[in-house]
């Protein structure tokens, strides 16, 4: 192992990947589908799996699953009618964060996973105030001149399999999974990643709820 996964910090944290699947109604934000995450920790040089989770989201009224939801996802309306609410489907997923546990959460283009989380917060305010690394600026950082950073192109590159049910939420979990172990592997390497905190410095994505609130121009 390298000077990276010797790290601490980088051993104490309990990496969280996860995706949700949506639908994007007019006028509002992304409305959560499907979720699913897969936890996973450094534990004397082994990467560990410590827990996964998967669930359907039942939509609000004002967001139901149309015919483009249905051919990206292979998800229906009738699949997701007995589908548990956001409140607990996602309420389930941040209770299992253990308290006082570093957590840092794992996605491909960390932004759509950040903003669905953050209109989600009432839900899962431990989640809202996990922050994230983002595998594009990694894999920018450590694999140059890829024509494109998705998903799909990583894998090709990486040489992993795509998945029969990709555009599921577990199954893109399971392979962004294996897209960045490959890329803490190279990181590894890296002798300018020598540390978790360098590593947050490259891909790291701090949550909306941990920003601070700056105060109106003419607040008193």
């Amino acid at each position: 192992m390298g000077r990276l996964t010797e790290d601490p910090a980088f051993r104490a944290t309990t990496f969280v990947v996860i995706d949700f699947e949506t639908t994007t109604p007019t006028g509002y934000p992304a409305q959560p589908i499907e979720v699913a995450a897969l936890a996973l920790r450094c534990l004397d040089g082994v990467w560990r799996e410590t827990g996964r989770s998967t669930s359907l989201i039942r939509p609000p009224a004002f967001a139901p699953v149309t015919p483009a939801d249905t051919a990206q996802t292979g998800l229906t309306a009738e699949q997701l009618e007995a589908a548990p609410a956001p409140a607990e489907a996602l309420g389930a997923l941040d209770r299992r964060l253990t308290a006082g546990t570093p957590y840092l959460l794992v996605a491909q283009h960390a932004a759509t996973e950040a903003g669905i989380i953050h209109h989600q917060a009432e839900h899962c305010p431990t989640l809202a105030r996990t922050d994230f690394l983002d595998t594009i600026p990694l894999a920018k950082r450590l694999i140059p001149n890829l024509p494109n950073y998705k998903l799909d192109t990583l894998l090709a590159h990486f040489g992993i399999p795509q998945p029969p049910d990709r555009h599921r939420a577990l199954a893109d979990v399971e392979v962004t999974a294996k897209v960045f172990l490959r890329l803490i592997s190279a990181a590894d390497e890296d002798p300018r990643l020598g540390g978790l905190a360098a590593l947050v410095k490259v891909a790291g994505r701090t949550a909306k709820h941990n920003l601070p609130v700056q105060s109106g121009l003419f607040d008193m």
